[in-house]
């Protein structure tokens, strides 16, 4: 870790807490999104809505975008 000034263990620890909360924060983002995308490609299945589905699809192809 060549960016630490000061590269004690407990910077490097630090740093790795921050990775992990930073990786965790965004893996839970992900998820979250991607159930609520998943229920609403279903719901447009249901009804019918077959433009909206597509587009769903299509949206889901590009990925998660914040």
């Amino acid at each position: 870790m060549q960016w630490i000034h000061d590269p004690s263990q407990r910077n490097v620890d630090n740093l790795d807490n921050v990775i992990l909360d930073a990786s965790r924060h965004f893996r839970n983002k992900n998820k979250a999104y991607l159930k609520v995308k998943f229920e609403e490609l279903g719901t447009n299945s249901k009804i019918k809505n077959i433009s909206d589905f597509y587009s769903g699809i299509n949206d889901f192809k590009k990925g998660y975008q914040p």
